[in-house]
């Protein structure tokens, strides 16, 4: 007798639970993109309409002024774009290199010093030297104010994202790495040809994670950086939204004829444009590295 389910048909039960499933998902999807459409609705309204009714799903009073605002000198907006551009790639590429080599390190038991290593490592998510000596060591002992390698060396290495690429390389087989031994793989041929095909989904995810934090800060140009044409796009934008509220308290205080313009200057709608702005290179990078992040980031979770 053969015992073949290719041409059994789901039952009623199973479509239900499905259309319930997808009914579901659906309706937490539209949830999720709600916020966003509102984001979008406001970058196009006035700012006038915005602080007279709030905002909506639909734009009120249809207004291109928050672009314009951002816009204003194409190129200063492009420089600062190349600038974070330039630093999300080195920084990721460099901190992938650099947290796959540590972590493959600390994963081979025959590493005597490992746990030692492990341990300085470790000890730096409970204590940290604070900021003060941060801005110390960056600004006077290694001199790099007004320095790209100020913006790049800070973000460079995480612990977190450490332990999420060890988890993943720990996982390997033993007998590979010694099967590579045998043959005459050296620890570098053995990483890059042997290890690293194999954890696509942690360099994936460790990637996007690295790459994130390149491109939203803002902070570290702030501590370290003065010259106008150094700043990246986080940065430039903030300060964008900081000289558009100051000018309006500054009219505000000396109510001037000048008042009511000011007023009308976007600064809700321009926060809302600056959203759009940047997470757009974002949101068209994630679905590429989807696959693999949904597979990354829940390293450790389950094991068979």
């Amino acid at each position: 007798m053969k015992n073949s389910h290719a041409g059994i048909k789901p039952g009623a039960d199973v479509i239900v639970l499905n259309i319930l499933a997808y009914g579901v998902c659906t309706i937490i999807a539209l949830f999720c993109l709600l916020p966003f459409l509102m984001v979008l609705a406001g970058s196009f309204s006035s700012e006038n309409a915005i602080v007279a009714k709030g905002f909506s799903l639909l734009p009120r009073e249809f207004s291109m002024e928050a672009y314009k605002t951002v816009f204003k000198d194409p190129m200063v907006v492009l420089r600062a774009y190349l600038t974070t551009i330039s630093l999300t790639l080195a920084g990721t590429a460099l901190g992938l290199f650099i947290q796959t080599m540590t972590a493959y390190v600390l994963s081979r038991k025959d590493f005597e010093w490992r746990n030692i290593f492990s341990f300085f490592f470790y000890f730096t998510t409970l204590f940290s030297g604070g900021l003060v000596p941060t801005y110390v060591l960056v600004s006077r002992t290694l001199n790099l104010r007004d320095n790209y390698l100020a913006l790049l060396l800070p973000l460079l290495f995480s612990v977190y994202n450490l332990l999420v690429m060890k988890s993943y390389i720990s996982a390997i087989p033993d007998s590979l790495v010694d099967a590579a031994k045998i043959d005459g793989c050296g620890e570098m041929r053995t990483l890059f040809q042997i290890v690293m095909p194999l954890i696509k989904p942690a360099l994936a995810t460790v990637g996007l994670f690295i790459a994130l934090a390149y491109w939203n800060d803002w902070y570290q140009a702030m501590l370290y950086i003065k010259s106008p044409e150094k700043y990246p796009l986080q940065y430039f934008l903030y300060q964008q939204i900081n000289n558009i509220e100051a000018y309006k308290k500054l009219v505000a205080l000396n109510a001037g004829a000048s008042t009511t313009a000011a007023m009308s200057l976007p600064t809700q709608t321009l926060k809302m444009a600056l959203t759009i702005v940047v997470t757009g290179p974002v949101i068209l990078a994630f679905p590429i590295v989807q696959k693999y992040f949904v597979q990354g980031i829940t390293i450790g979770a389950v094991k068979g």
